[in-house]
């Protein structure tokens, strides 16, 4: 399974790539997917997303003027929910609660404290 990632605008600086692809390992460790994926790092929100959307196999992070642990955070969220259809075979389910929504709020939370506990080097670069 291969990731894209992509910077349109982003406001993501060069040394806080580093952070970002490890925290890519870690999803990618514990929450495999089947399929190719395609990160896309966004300065301006596209159509009605608000931080983050997903399409199969596409996901779209609102980055510039946030923090870089909100950034991840909302990364994980899209990520569980790539994960959700990929390879649990889910359906979409509702935008406001719901066991899909629960759980990739559940989830993202989770590992930005994982993340931060497994890798204390990288906190000087999530709080910015």
């Amino acid at each position: 399974m291969k990731v894209t990632i992509i910077h349109k605008k982003s406001g993501i600086k060069k040394d806080e790539v580093e952070v970002y692809n490890k925290f890519i390992k870690y999803l990618q460790k514990e929450f495999p997917l089947k399929h190719d994926l395609t990160i896309t790092f966004l300065g301006e929100r596209v159509g009605k997303m608000t931080t983050g959307s997903r399409l199969p196999h596409d996901i779209r992070i609102l980055s510039k003027n946030r923090m870089n642990r909100d950034i991840l955070r909302t990364l994980a969220h899209e990520w569980v929910h790539e994960h959700q259809m990929d390879v649990k075979k889910r359906d979409m389910g509702p935008d406001i609660g719901g066991e899909n929504e629960d759980e990739a709020n559940s989830e993202s939370g989770a590992m930005m404290k994982k993340f931060e506990r497994d890798f204390p080097d990288s906190e000087s670069i999530l709080y910015k």
